[in-house]
């Protein structure tokens, strides 16, 4: 296979009890990681969402001849459903056209012809790929690797996942309190799989807690620590700033050939670079940012090279175009997914066209064959795609197109209303997309202003707090260009309203206040008593200081006196010389 295939001849120091399949060596640590080409851009594991055409839009950006760069992730799959329900793995995990065989057979499943494989892994297309899952069970977890291990190039353990559904589950980042437990599952795949093991965890409350949590993650047996800059807790509207601090504590006092990859904050392609220099990690992952830009990962083109799918503005600000990177997304969909043939396009609008390009870009229907149906149209369970490429569709769009929908909610209420396999409910949406590019850059053409942040969105920044507002107006692009989605801090969420707290948050904040509050006052007494104390002391030593006059007064006197007395003597002695003449 390709991927761990051509590394067959290389050493290794990781050995597995699993007899490896012919021609396949595993390898471990860096070695493992030069043979998938070193890469530094890392697309991050994202449940539902970072599926195989999300996956192959994002290489898209990239060289043909650079793809090995991009390493990806899957989606996190579910262990024991993974292991327990055939329907499970066909719908979340489809590497070839026929059924996985279960038990899993890797010897079997090497051995079937070329055009059985379909997407996930596919060498042609999908290379270098890991595969998450999450687990509370070794066995279970292992039992479920097998299945997969023919068709990526390592097994990743999710340890970092904060939502209420991996609490309820007992996973993801609420393992970290069971470190024996986290230990077994990495060693049970570092010691039995034909392929090495990864691992993703959070930063822990302190660093010196998250570096005994990493040492135990990579001494198991973990050929990559992947480290998410936030902690369990900082999550929706408290997501607030990853501290990439943490990671380069780790890089520093972690072995020298650890592999490390770092997670948050990666907003723009220009963050990739300056957090390999700020943590000195291996590679940075992006989740969110990938999300609303797909092509994060991409330098922009030269100046003059922009073509029809990148805009640069008059600032020199730009990006790649909605309108072009929805085209490539359905494109993908067809192409792979559906296996149809990819709808004849006209090109994309740009301002310089002539105008009769302008006029051939028609106006939209009224008619329901230009427009997705108003209300979606209940389907039988039969009649529902299972597919993940299919049901990640309108999800994406909304994460692609938010600035976009934001001012014209028609295309939002379009896109609500797409049906899941809907190619042209979304081919719909394509043409209203493409009409407010092709108008708004026009508009811009003509010198309307289009990047400023809305005033409604703008946010003051407090004395003494840390503030979105700059990110996001450097950050802001036209309506009509990828751009990340900056989220307010948290301090900024609770005060605009959009973060409430619950009853268990308020009376821990309630307390926390108690407590400051008693600090404060105990503070205060403290430095009453030390004043008390101070001008104690102070008397007492003015008092000293009195004592001593007086006890050099009284010395003074008794010299004074002694001199009388000397004096008395002396003239007592004269006297008495006096009488004996």
């Amino acid at each position: 296979m390709a991927g761990l295939g051509d590394a067959a001849g290389r050493p290794h120091d990781g050995e597995s009890r699993t007899p490896p399949v012919p021609g396949r060596r595993k390898l471990h640590g860096r070695a493992f990681y030069e043979s998938l080409g070193s890469p530094k851009m890392i697309l991050a594991p994202m449940v539902d969402q970072s599926e195989f055409a999300w996956r192959l839009l994002t290489r898209s950006f990239i060289a043909r001849d650079r793809q090995r760069e991009l390493l990806a992730y899957t989606p996190m799959l579910h262990s024991r459903l993974f292991v327990e329900t055939s329907k499970f793995r066909s719908h979340n995990f489809q590497p070839t056209r026929s059924a996985l065989p279960s038990p899993p057979d890797e010897y079997q499943q090497s051995q079937g012809p070329p055009a059985d494989l379909y997407l996930d892994g596919n060498p042609l297309h999908d290379r270098p790929l890991v595969v998450q899952f999450c687990a509370n069970n070794p066995d279970e977890l292992l039992e479920a690797a097998r299945y997969v291990q023919p068709f990526c190039d390592a097994v990743d353990l999710n340890l970092g996942c904060p939502q209420g559904i991996a609490k309820r589950g007992h996973y993801g980042a609420f393992l970290q309190e069971e470190q024996d437990l986290v230990h077994a599952l990495i060693s049970r795949l570092h010691e039995e799989l034909a392929v090495p093991v990864t691992a993703k965890i959070r930063v822990l409350e302190s660093r010196e807690k998250t570096l005994e949590y990493a040492r135990l993650v990579v001494d198991a047996g973990a050929s990559i620590l992947t480290v998410h800059g936030r902690q369990r807790e900082q999550k929706g509207h408290k997501t607030g700033m990853a501290d990439w601090s943490v990671i380069r504590h780790l890089r520093e006092r972690l072995p020298a050939d650890t592999v490390l990859f770092a997670n948050g904050n990666v907003l723009t392609h220009e963050d990739l670079a300056r957090c390999l220099e700020v943590t000195g990690a291996d590679g940075v992952m992006s989740a969110e940012g990938n999300l609303c830009d797909p092509a994060i990962f991409a330098a922009p083109p030269a100046i003059g090279a922009e073509g029809r799918e990148y805009w640069r503005g008059r600032d020199g600000r730009g990006g790649y175009r909605m309108d072009a990177v929805l085209r490539r997304y359905l494109d993908i969909i067809y192409e792979h997914v559906l296996e149809q043939a990819v709808p004849v396009r006209k090109p994309l609008f740009i301002p310089g066209d002539p105008p009769e390009v302008v006029a051939t870009v028609e106006p939209e229907a009224d008619g329901e064959d230009e427009h997705p149906p108003r209300k979606k149209q209940r389907r039988s369970k039969a009649d529902r795609p299972t597919s993940p490429n299919l049901l990640a569709m309108q999800a994406h769009l909304f994460h692609l197109l938010r600035p976009l929908v934001a001012q014209h909610t028609p295309i939002r209420d379009a896109l609500a209303r797409c049906r899941a396999g809907d190619l042209p409910a979304f081919e719909a949406v394509l043409r209203l997309v493409e009409g407010v590019t092709r108008d708004g850059m026009l508009e811009y053409e003509r010198g309307a202003p289009t990047s400023e942040v809305p005033a409604e969105e703008r946010v003051e920044a407090t004395d003494g707090e840390e503030s979105s507002a700059a990110t996001a107006a450097a950050c802001r692009r036209p309506f009509w260009v990828c751009q990340p989605y900056v989220r307010p801090l948290p301090g900024e969420a609770l005060a605009k309203g959009s973060l409430t707290l619950g009853k268990k948050e308020r009376a821990r904040l309630a307390e926390e206040r108690a407590v400051d509050d008693g600090k404060r006052a105990g503070d205060a007494a403290s430095e009453v008593e030390v004043e008390g104390q101070v001008v104690a002391v102070e008397a007492m030593g003015r008092a000293v200081e009195a004592k001593g006059r007086v006890v050099e007064a009284k010395g003074r006197a008794v010299e004074a006196n002694g001199r009388v007395v000397d004096a008395e003597v002396r003239a007592q002695a004269q006297s008495a010389g006096v009488a004996a003449l």
